[in-house]
Formats: C-alpha cells, structure tokens, sequence
C-alpha cells in the first residue's frame, strides 16, 4: 500500500509542480500521460521532479536528506541505458541475498543537499537504485530523515505505533500527511484538537495534493479543509485496502458558481437573522431587511404570501428564489439545473484489473475512469431534489415514445461516489462502461 502511496504522490507532485509554469496545457499533458506509458525521459523528470519536491517539503524547504543505495563492485557506467542499468542493479542485489534489515542498514548511505537544484542532480544520479525493488524503503528513508526523527517523533500522537504495518505493509496514516503535508502529524482534520487535554494534531498547512478517504463516509473520520481543498485538483482517495488518484483538468471544480455563491450570502444573511437558534426560520420584517440588503427584486404576491404567517421558513424561501430571475437578485438560472455544477473527473487505480477478455485471454491493466459529476447547490433542501427526480422520471416516461427528448442519466453508485459526496455534498455520478473500483 505505502508503495502505491509514494509513486501516485510523486506522480502528482510533478505534474503539477513540474510544468506548472505552462498551466496551458496541464490538462492535454496530464490526460496524455494518464493514458499512455511515459517516455524514458519523461519518466525519469516525474520520478525526480516529484520525490524531489516531497523531501523538499518534508526537509521545511531548507534541506533534504537522500538515502541511496551502495552496492559493492558496481560501477555506474554498467550499460548505456537505464533499461540496462536498472537489470544491472537488480542482479547485484540479487547476488546480495539481502534477507534481514541489518543487512540492508549496512548498505545505505545518506547524504544532505541544501539547495532544490542540488536535490534534483542527486535523487537523477541514484534512480536505478530508486527504480529497484528497494526504491519505496529508500524513500521512506529519505522522507523520514528530510523531516528529521526527533520531529516525525514530535509530529505524532502515539510514536510508540507503526508507521508500517503486519503483515501486509500498509502505510499509516503519518506516512501519507508525511508525502502530502511534510508533517508525520496522524488525523486528517484542520489544525490541532483538544480532546479532554490531548492534543490530537491534524493538518496545520494547505496542501498541494489533496485527500479523501471512504471512511469518512462511514462517519469514522472527518477530513478537514486542508486536503478536501488542495491547490490543484487532484486527491489521494484512500480506502480499506490501498490507494488511488482522483483528478479533474480544470481548477474550477474547486470554485463555487455564481449562483452558489450569491446562494451562501442569502443563507448567511438569512441564519443571521435567525434568533430561533437554528429553527431555520426567520420574522416577515427580518426577510424584508434580507431583500433590501442583497437587492432582490421579488414579485409582491410572491412576497405577500411568504408574508401571509408570523414566520417565514428557509425552504419556502428558497423554493420562492428559485422563480426569481437571477438578474433580479434571485437564483433561477435557465442555463443551469437547479444552479448545479456539472463537470468531470478522473479516477486512476494503479492496481490491475481485468478490463477485457478475448477466447482464454484476459487482459488486465490500471484502470482509468472518467466520473461525470452533478452538485446540487449547497443548501438544497433534500424535499427539492426529491421532487427534482421525480420530475425526471415523469420527463423519461413520457420522451420513451420518441418524443426526441432528453432523458437525464440515471445516477450511479460505487464506493467513490460515497467518497467525492465527502468533497462535494449531495453528488450524483455517472461513468461509461466498469464501475470504478477504489480497491
């Protein structure tokens, strides 16, 4: 597990840290190499590109210690390719018969860089050892000596406990924070919580990379803004049996529309007015004061009615918004569902699954599924979007008979949905062909 952890961090830290200066074309360069095997070269900068700026990260961008490899009687100029190189490296350490952790102790060495530049030159001329069967253990080396012992040591709630795990080596929690946040620190929440005079130390800083995790959705954890909402758009989804990379190509997954913006400040302006502490309902002359304030042009019926009991109840008040045209201050949008954000992501499982069969021939390979994505707006009453489905369903029945209408697709479910509703409350999803697997 922890290796899957380290190569899509890495992965993802190049992509967008590598060629983030031509963010232009982040998107078809991503996607390409996604999809497709990495040249050589392309290959060896994501490899370098991203453990440099992990150990970078976890070094508190002032230095970084890289453990390599020292295989006696090896040369470096053994064959001209790394192909060739990295054969070479694997048959030294198979004539090693390392089979015991002091024996592979007595063959690392570490060194210390104080520069990126320098880090980068180091981590290139030692990547057949990297790329060897022992390159996950030499990162884990390199990170938790970049952080510093005595600080992994600090970072931690209970350092008495594993960082790796029996018997099937799955990383713990301090290591993923460790590649992510460059703090061994062991929860997913915001900053530190006291919890009966215990520090419980989260996550202090944000992050480049980002997390979700299907235990979230069982309610045994709770991930806080920090790794919902990373720099870019890509996250670590972790589940209970290993890793895998949900990303989208476009930033604005991330942003809030229009609509579900101006929706925010009626809610917030609307919660402030509210002295029922948090009946959700508010007095006739409070709404009128919310009207004025955020200049919503409501029809005079429609505002009488609202106004026609002592109080005036949030989901009545939204259902009433919904008819007022946006230009007026209301959030009826004809070019949106309900206000929803519509957009795509990608799922990427390293693990190989069996993606076609032809006579006795299976194929297996990674898996890469694109997820399409509906939100509903963030204070959607639940009675609204149930009202919404059976409007579809009634709009389905009746364009069956070749009526040429559009049929909305139907919402599917797999153990990632539960994880992106984590991100984005209420999602529906849908994808073309195998459901994707976090497993």
């Amino acid at each position: 597990m922890w290796r899957h952890v380290f190569a899509h961090s890495s992965f993802q830290n190049f992509l967008f840290n590598g060629i983030s200066t031509d963010e232009g074309h982040i998107a078809q360069e991503y996607l390409r190499m996604a999809i497709k095997p990495l040249c050589s070269c392309l290959a060896c900068r994501a490899l370098v590109q991203g453990m440099g700026e992990t150990l970078w990260r976890a070094g508190g961008k002032r230095k970084a210690v890289v453990a390599v490899l020292d295989i006696p009687d090896r040369h470096d100029d053994h064959g001209s390719n790394e192909q060739e190189q990295d054969e070479a490296i694997a048959k030294a350490l198979e004539a090693l018969n390392l089979d015991s952790g002091k024996e592979l102790h007595r063959l690392i060495r570490v060194s210390t860089v104080t520069s990126i530049s320098a880090l980068h030159q180091q981590l290139h001329s030692s990547l057949s050892g990297f790329r060897s069967p022992w390159g996950a253990l030499l990162l884990l080396f390199s990170l938790l000596l970049s952080r510093g012992l005595d600080l992994v040591h600090l970072d931690r709630d209970d350092p008495d406990q594993p960082l790796v795990t029996l018997p099937f080596g799955h990383a713990s929690q301090e290591i993923v924070n460790l590649l992510l946040c460059g703090q061994a620190v062991p929860n997913v929440f915001d900053n530190n919580m006291d919890l009966g005079g215990v520090c419980m130390k989260g996550i202090s800083t944000s992050v480049e990379v980002g997390f979700l995790t299907y235990f979230e959705s069982l309610n045994l954890c709770h991930v806080g803004r920090n790794l919902k909402c990373p720099k870019w758009p890509i996250w670590v989804i972790g589940s209970d049996s290993h890793y895998s990379i949900l990303f989208a190509l476009d930033t604005s997954v991330q942003d809030e529309t229009q609509i579900e913006d101006h929706e925010s400040r009626i809610r917030q302006a609307f919660d402030a007015q509210d002295q029922s502490g948090g009946g959700g309902f508010i007095s006739p002359e409070a709404l009128q004061q919310i009207l004025f304030d955020l200049k919503i042009d409501m029809p005079q019926d429609m505002l009488n009615n609202l106004c026609s009991s002592d109080i005036v109840i949030w989901n009545e008040l939204w259902q009433a918004l919904l008819q007022v045209d946006k230009t007026k201050g209301g959030l009826k949008d004809s070019a949106a569902v309900l206000g929803k954000r519509q957009f795509e992501v990608y799922h990427f499982n390293g693990i190989a699954k069996t993606v076609a069969s032809s006579g006795d021939v299976t194929q297996q390979r990674p898996r890469l599924t694109k997820v399409r994505v509906s939100v509903p707006p963030k204070w959607t009453p639940d009675t609204a979007l149930v009202e919404e489905y059976k409007a579809m369903r009634s709009d389905g029945t009746q364009g069956s008979a070749g009526s040429g209408a559009l049929v909305p697709e139907p919402a599917q479910h797999a153990q990632l949905v539960d994880c992106i509703r984590t991100r984005w409350q209420r999602a529906t999803c849908n994808w073309t062909g195998d459901a994707p697997s976090i497993v």
